[in-house]
């Protein structure tokens, strides 16, 4: 009988011992985009590619496809019928014109920094007109070698930094054309309680779900934090999950040489033997087919789960049972798909102490975290920072555009108390901004003056020793820089904004009517 393989042996295309050609820049798209199959190098012809899958004949290697393991038929079947063959030339229709452009049209949108080359987006498009058919081909013959990624460091909206590998825009590209291709094969397998970048899927549904589970009555949270996910991503296990799915090995090597192209960091190039660089269109999708290994096991057990890329909550009704299913879990993580878990902050905590994706939740309401709270009024004081020396408009719109991303996303929370209060402590801050920029006591008199505070209280704020702090509560400041001025100059209200998320049918109205 064949020898089947486990998948921790499983070997996977692209990983040759042999050197890949580089090539000096890459680029694609354009009219001169071409269907045909005419770059197809020597041992990749159509006929052999599209035959190609498992080998079960006697000493010819392992047949581990899941066809092999699990032979379709019946109900699994049909649902299959209209669902392209990961087969049968998987790699040209990444490559056609269709999908190429609707790529570019995703990566021109998103508008991201440039890579290691330097070139931006606007830069791309005719260095991609003329170099394409070159690309194609280098990419069909199995030559082509993806550029390594830019290390940076953002903030996270919760606090700290997470870092992020910014990859060439010729290869977010490439990139996203495989994520497009891929999506169609793998996302209709994955579990419903898998929220993160699916199409109609968002952290708001996550978050809602989570509430729903909490009202049924499922009270402890088991939160187990995955340590460095997109750090520590085990190559050889990814792929062989991607192999269960894409038999074409052409695509199998195009993804591997991506998760092997090395990061640059501070001008220094580093090899990744391990990782996802989490940044490119492709990251989040291997993401989620690594982890759906992680939905099907907690979906066989029945438990009450949410996952958004590598964050995940799990519902259970007493502390007993959540201690039990931290330890199997985490022995699940940590030998099955080789995952290290963060004991130190992975906990089992009754809901009102839990936080998923920068919410918290009191009873069965949704709240921002004090963490996410907390980032939120660090980032104002740096926008909102005296010695910051730019012009009140551009801070303002600075500030505005802060003010809306953030509640956006956080303005769900349906703790209303603090919102006044947020308010007022913007507009108090904004207030010492103008002070300190007048300076001076005459300048703080005229400008005073002019926007309608009595002179007597203007030139009494004049003379004061007091700082800008200080002096933005007083009467003089109130009257001449009142709440309806402050809003014409451009100050966005957060109270605004959650009464537009929260009650949409009464936004804009006067005071009162509503």
């Amino acid at each position: 009988m064949p020898r089947l393989c486990s998948e921790r042996s499983r070997p996977y295309p692209g990983r040759p011992a042999r050197q890949a050609v580089q090539l000096t820049l890459d680029s694609v798209l354009h009219g001169n985009m071409q269907d045909d199959r005419a770059g197809v190098s020597r041992g990749h012809s159509s006929s052999s590619m599209r035959n190609e899958g498992p080998n079960l004949e006697e000493g010819k290697g392992p047949g581990c496809s899941e066809a092999a393991m699990n032979p379709p038929g019946g109900a699994a079947a049909r649902r299959d019928a209209d669902k392209p063959d990961p087969g049968e030339d998987l790699l040209e229709r990444i490559l056609s014109r269709e999908n190429m452009l609707d790529a570019w049209k995703r990566v021109r949108a998103n508008n991201g920094a440039p890579g290691i080359d330097g070139m931006t987006v606007a830069d791309a498009k005719p260095y991609l007109t003329e170099h394409w058919d070159e690309i194609r081909a280098s990419i069909l013959a199995g030559t082509y070698q993806p550029l390594p990624v830019k290390r940076v460091e953002i903030p996270k909206a919760t606090g700290g930094t997470r870092p992020l590998g910014i990859p060439t825009v010729l290869d977010r590209l490439i990139q996203q054309a495989i994520a497009q291709a891929l999506m169609p094969i793998f996302d209709p397998r994955f579990s419903e309680a898998s929220f993160g970048f699916r199409p109609g899927r968002s952290a708001h549904g996550a978050v809602y779900q989570v509430r729903e589970y909490i009202q049924q009555g499922y009270r402890v949270a088991v939160d187990a934090d995955l340590s460095k996910f997109f750090d520590t991503v085990d190559h050889d296990v990814l792929m062989a999950r991607v192999a269960k799915r894409v038999r074409d090995k052409r695509v199998l090597s195009l993804i591997g040489r991506y998760l092997r192209a090395g990061v640059v960091v501070n001008g220094s190039r580093q090899a990744t033997r391990k990782g996802v660089p989490q940044g490119g269109p492709l990251s989040p999708l291997l993401a989620n087919i690594l982890l759906d290994d992680l939905d099907k096991e907690l979906e066989r057990r029945g438990h009450r789960f949410v996952r958004y890329a590598d964050d995940f909550i799990i519902l259970v009704k007493s502390r007993r049972a959540g201690e039990r299913v931290m330890a199997s879990i985490s022995r699940f993580l940590e030998r099955r798909l080789k995952l290290a878990v963060n004991r130190q902050k992975s906990k089992v905590v009754p809901t009102d102490e839990a936080t998923f994706l920068g919410f918290a939740f009191k009873g069965t309401r949704i709240r921002w975290s004090d963490k996410a709270f907390a980032e939120f009024k660090r980032r104002v004081r740096k926008l909102t920072g005296r010695s910051w020396a730019v012009s009140m408009e551009y801070r303002l719109a600075r500030l505005a555009s802060y003010i809306r991303g953030w509640m956006a996303y956080f303005g769900i929370s349906e703790y209303y108390r603090p919102i006044p209060g947020i308010d007022h402590w913007l507009r108090r801050r904004v207030r010492m901004c103008h002070l300190k920029q007048w300076r001076k006591c005459r300048t703080k008199v005229r400008e005073l003056t002019r926007l309608g505070a009595p002179l007597d209280l203007a030139i009494s704020l004049g003379m004061s020793r007091k700082g800008p702090w200080r002096l933005a509560r007083t009467k003089a400041v109130h009257m001449a820089l009142s709440d309806q001025w402050l809003q014409d100059q451009g100050l966005v209200s957060v109270k605004d904004q959650w009464i537009k998320i929260h009650y949409p049918a009464t936004a804009g109205l006067p005071s009162g009517t509503a």
